[in-house]
């Protein structure tokens, strides 16, 4: 039965995740980067400004929303996962280092569809009747399909997200850090899922407040961690780095020609392979980062929409990339290992047995926050769904599969959440299609009204 299960959903996943999401990811991001002039290059500095000048926010988050930092944060919590540990490794290994060629234009193109679903969100954002203020695509979908049709998409994106994201990550990186744990400290993965389970409750019952306090705070810490430990393994294998990044661009066009031909792939399996590792990294397009901009406190929305082209930026150009440095220059894509474990490999030439304890660290701060975002992205489709009333119950079921994800094998799981996910997209991808149009619109107002631009005036002022 299970295996029948596994087939049906991973024919279903096998498709939606192949080519087809391939061209139609890719393709949205080339159609908004086109039609708004390439915000992403032209208009970088000033998103750069944006995102890191609310360091200095001192602003508490409330029902009301948070700051446009805090919600820039709770997205890379989501965005920033063991997707960046593991996933350059299996594109790689499947594509031969010139996927990572691919993984950097399906970014740089993801940049233009991010900034897209955060302008459409902060556009077509509600307060609700107790003045919380939520958003996401599920609201976007109704605006840009009028009546029950619209009313019926946005329904079905909540329930998608809620089950296919928000439950699913739990599952999924509960069961990941107890199996890290387990394998590095030999504790029983029910006692680290019990653990994770008290932890999600602790944050989660504090509210928007809190969880906009743990993801300000833990987003710096990981990436700081693993990426000072990374540039340390790199480093020292610092003499490899000329033919690491040879092997990369002479690998996107000719991949049999770097490694003495170890890659039996072709151009075009390192381009499917890089462009999915790197969109299942980044989640432009995906649906879950809007949750998270729809409620920052900002004075246009364009003003979020530059804001969350940065979260590609640091989750791709800088984090996956670390990540890829390690693998090539250590060597350890030679092994014979997969996945995971050429990352374990390349920390543990350099580190020894301190490797292992360095990369279960970073898989509990990369997998927790992973929960915590995916929790406020179900909660914001919970609460459209059913409204406040079901929240208890959200925050024990969050709770439970985390318990239940330590102690399972969830290869099922990941079957039938590919394709939960990927009925999410789909939707998403819709929606953004359908508000296009007032997504240029509002860009074009924005770039030549420079009294729109009031919050890059208060940061240059500030200065």
């Amino acid at each position: 039965m299970v295996d029948a299960l596994n087939n049906f959903f991973g024919t279903i996943s096998g498709f939606l995740w192949g080519n087809f999401y391939m061209f139609v990811l890719v393709g949205t991001g080339i159609m908004f980067t086109v039609r708004l002039g390439f915000p992403q290059i032209r208009r970088f500095k000033d998103a750069f400004a944006l995102a890191f000048s609310g360091l200095r926010n001192k602003d508490k988050a409330g029902k009301e929303g948070m700051s446009s930092w805090q919600s820039l944060a709770t997205a890379i919590a989501g965005q920033v996962g063991t997707g960046n540990i593991a996933g350059p490794a299996t594109a790689i290994m499947a594509g031969g280092p010139g996927a990572i060629f691919w993984m950097w234009v399906s970014a740089f193109f993801g940049m233009g569809t991010i900034f897209s679903e955060a302008v459409a969100a902060q556009k077509y954002k509600v307060v609700m009747e107790d003045g919380t203020v939520t958003g996401g695509p599920a609201y976007y979908l109704e605006a840009g399909f009028k009546g029950g049709l619209g009313k019926g998409l946005g329904i079905a994106f909540s329930i998608f997200c809620f089950i296919g994201f928000a439950l699913a990550a739990s599952l999924i990186q509960g069961n990941t850090i107890a199996m890290a744990f387990a394998n590095s400290f030999h504790v029983p993965p029910i006692v680290i899922g019990i653990g994770v389970a008290i932890l999600t409750l602790i944050v989660v019952s504090g509210g928007i407040k809190r969880i906009a306090d743990f993801v300000t705070t833990c987003v710096p810490i990981m990436a700081i961690i693993y990426i000072v430990a990374g540039i340390i393994v790199i480093l020292v294998n610092g003499k490899n780095i000329p033919a690491a990044i040879q092997m990369i661009f002479v690998g996107a066009f000719n991949p049999r020609a770097v490694a003495g031909g170890m890659f039996g792939v072709g151009i075009k399996e390192a381009c499917r392979y890089g462009i999915a590792r790197g969109l299942f990294s980044n989640e432009a397009g995906t649906g879950s980062t809007p949750h998270a901009h729809a409620v920052a406190k900002v004075k246009h929305p364009c003003d979020q929409g530059l804001v969350a082209f940065m979260s590609v930026f640091i989750d791709t150009f800088i984090i996956l990339n670390i990540t890829v440095l390690i693998i090539l220059t250590s060597g350890s894509y030679a092994s014979g290992g997969e996945g995971i474990t050429l990352t374990q490999t390349a920390f543990d030439s350099v580190f020894g047995s301190l490797g292992g304890i360095l990369i279960s660290i970073c898989i509990f701060f990369f997998s927790f926050s992973t929960i915590i975002a995916a929790y406020f992205y179900g909660e914001a489709n919970v609460l459209k769904l059913f409204g406040k009333k079901a929240m208890p119950l959200y925050n024990i079921l969050m709770a439970v599969f985390c318990i239940i994800g330590s102690g399972f094998t969830v290869s099922l799981v990941w079957s039938i959440c590919d394709v939960f996910n990927g009925f999410m997209v789909f939707l998403n991808i819709l929606g953004l299609w359908a508000v296009s149009g007032v997504i240029v619109k509002l860009w074009k107002e924005y770039e030549h009204d420079p009294s729109l631009e009031t919050t890059l005036k208060d940061i240059k002022n500030a200065k």
